[in-house]
């Protein structure tokens, strides 16, 4: 069974555009000696501090390119 496709897909890249932006605030904030906790599927990995800031850069940089495509094909 497929799941729904969302209501409003550009609301629902603004929350995650705006996730991503949190993530990154608070890993920012974290002290370099500590690690996070980065989710892959089902697990969790242990990353330090810039691989997991560097993922959630990336992640918030292709939704902010989904949400430009898609503002592009309205």
């Amino acid at each position: 069974m497929a799941s729904p496709q969302p209501e409003n897909p550009k609301e629902d890249l603004l929350k995650k555009i705006r996730s991503h932006e949190v993530a990154i605030s608070e890993l920012n904030n974290l002290p370099p000696s500590r690690a996070a906790y980065q989710r892959n599927c089902n697990i969790f990995f242990r990353r330090n501090i810039k691989t997991a800031i560097a993922f959630e850069q990336k992640q918030l940089d292709s939704s902010k390119s989904q949400l430009q495509k898609l503002n592009v094909d309205l």
